[in-house]
């Protein structure tokens, strides 16, 4: 019989060290408190990890995994792990996304409560031996509306549980058509038209690069006065300054924050001394029965994989066998990229996605591929780790029509896959192609043909194909300190329309698309992220 070593970096309930230590196979051994670099020293000897918020898996750590096969997150969020050095090493990420939803989504309307009726505030008064009932005059949550900004497994229960509280919900959700939000008695509508009609805004979506500081200065500007806030998702997702300055200038009534930027938040934070401001210490998954349901899981789950080689909720591999990922690998890897790829170039609601295989590709399992492609297209979106089984099933749950075609012809690659997305305004298309056993490339957007490594920052021109551009491009970015390090260039014809591909070292700031824009030949400029 085989023996695997299991480490538990962090705490885990009673419950779930019950499930590991029944298995004659585990060894199981808990050293908490481990800083990166110490985590790293002693890795190699473990087969699986098991972790919650507090561990840090960087990339030195999982150089240094040399036996293992498998990281166990007990909860939803995998921010502490870099997924994509484990996915290189072949490690199965793991996370226990079902224990915690409820207990979030509760948190959240406590706060809501506790916000509206200053509870806080009135106790520490009561408590310091002051009786301010005038100082502490609430409003009613009855007949108010509530924007909900994510529409993920929290966001729809903080929802459901709204209405019945009689609230007026409405909500944002990219990738949630009207037919779905009706079924849930919810007014979709977009997040400009949110930000004004709401009078409490809760927001549910991942912290992802288009997340980062969703609710800014520019998003404050648009809310009506007296709006009410709150986050338990994760912090970064609302500008911690740019709230600071609402609440000051009493755009804002009050904000309730269980997540900050920085964990803990220093002492003197302003947020945290603000009189309209209550705040909890990252607590929206912290009750018995999470804790109790997400240790319970994640342990099931560690030891399906280590004795029947079983993959649930992982997040960055599908439910296949180790011979079937061999072949498989590479087509997952690019097809998850085309959908993060195509997410970036949709303005609205996704209706339906067609997912083609073409020349050796046609021949593969398609059902994991496709799972992969709508993970990469929804994962910036939604207040939830998607994986290769949940991805599929959000999907039509949304309202999304999904299509798969085969075509064993070869054209211009041997191993081709497409992402087609349709929405109400446009459809865009985008492929890629595997070349040798596992290197990929993204080869067309649209219409134009480029070949492009899927990895790192670039920057997407749409011009007309007139001499003088790329020179004038690269003087812009030269004198903003942006460093070229590969340029694609594809056209529709001689003297027509071109795109212009660059990949950049780094983020492009607004203002400098903003002056490649007044370029007269450049049409549109815009940043990508793969």
């Amino acid at each position: 019989m085989p023996h695997y070593r299991v480490l538990l970096s962090d705490a885990l309930a009673p419950q779930g060290m019950e499930v590991l230590q029944r298995q004659a196979e585990l060894s199981v051994e808990v050293r908490t408190g481990l800083k990166p670099s110490e985590l790293a020293e002693v890795i190699g000897a473990y087969d699986a990890l098991i972790i919650r918020s507090a561990t840090r898996v960087t990339r030195e750590v999982i150089e240094r995994a040399d036996k293992l096969r498998v990281i166990g997150r007990a909860g939803v969020g995998v921010d502490n792990v870099d997924l994509d050095a484990a996915t290189r090493r072949g490690i199965v990420v793991m996370n226990s996304p079902l224990g915690n939803s409820v207990t979030t989504a509760e948190h959240t309307l406590t706060m809501m409560m506790a916000l509206a009726r200053h509870i806080p505030q009135a106790v520490a008064a009561l408590r310091a031996g002051r009786w301010e009932r005038g100082k502490f005059v609430g409003t009613e949550v009855c007949n108010k509306t509530l924007g909900v900004v994510g529409l993920g497994n929290i966001g729809r229960i903080v929802a459901e549980r709204a209405l019945g509280l009689k609230m007026n919900v409405i909500g944002y959700d990219p990738i949630l058509t009207e037919e779905a939000a009706a079924r849930l008695s919810i007014e979709r509508i977009g997040l400009p038209e949110l930000l004004r009609r709401a009078d409490f805004i809760t927001v549910h979506t991942p912290l992802t690069a288009e997340t980062r500081g969703l609710i800014d200065d520019a998003a404050f500007a648009l809310m009506k006065p007296g709006v009410r806030i709150i986050n338990c998702a994760r912090g970064g997702i609302i500008d911690e300054a740019a709230l600071l300055r609402a609440l000051e200038s009493g755009k804002v009534a009050g904000a309730a924050l269980d997540v900050f930027v920085e964990e803990p938040p220093a002492p003197d934070h302003p947020l945290l001394h603000h009189p309209h401001v209550i705040a909890t210490p990252h607590l929206g998954a912290a009750t018995d029965e999470a804790q109790l349901q997400v240790a319970v899981d994640i342990a099931n789950q560690i030891v399906e994989f280590l004795s029947q080689g079983t993959i649930r909720f992982a997040v960055n591999m599908p439910a296949v066998s180790v011979k079937e990922l061999q072949t498989l690998g590479p087509h997952l890897h690019l097809g998850e990229k085309l959908g993060v790829l195509v997410a970036q170039l949709i303005q609205d609601t996704p209706s339906r996605v067609t997912v083609g295989l073409a020349g050796e590709a046609a021949n593969l399992r398609a059902e994991p591929i496709v799972a992969a492609a709508l993970k990469g297209l929804m994962s910036g979106f939604l207040d939830q780790e998607l994986n290769y089984v949940s991805a599929p099933f959000i999907a039509r749950e949304r309202g999304i029509t999904i299509t798969e075609t085969r075509s064993r012809e070869t054209t211009d690659y041997i191993n081709t896959l497409t992402v087609r997305v349709e929405t109400p305004g446009a459809v865009h298309e985008v492929a890629g192609a595997v070349f040798g056993a596992s290197v990929v490339r993204i080869v067309r957007i649209d219409n134009y043909r480029i070949e492009v490594p899927p990895e790192g920052h670039f920057l997407m021109l749409h011009n007309r194909d007139v001499p003088g551009v790329v020179g004038a491009v690269g003087t812009i970015l030269g004198q903003a300190g942006i460093n070229i390090a590969g340029l694609e260039l594809g056209r529709d014809r001689a003297g027509g329309m071109a795109l212009s591909l660059l990949q950049v070292d780094g983020p492009v700031a607004a203002a400098v698309l903003d002056r490649l824009k007044t370029h007269p030949a450049i049409v549109s400029a815009a940043t990508l992220r793969l």
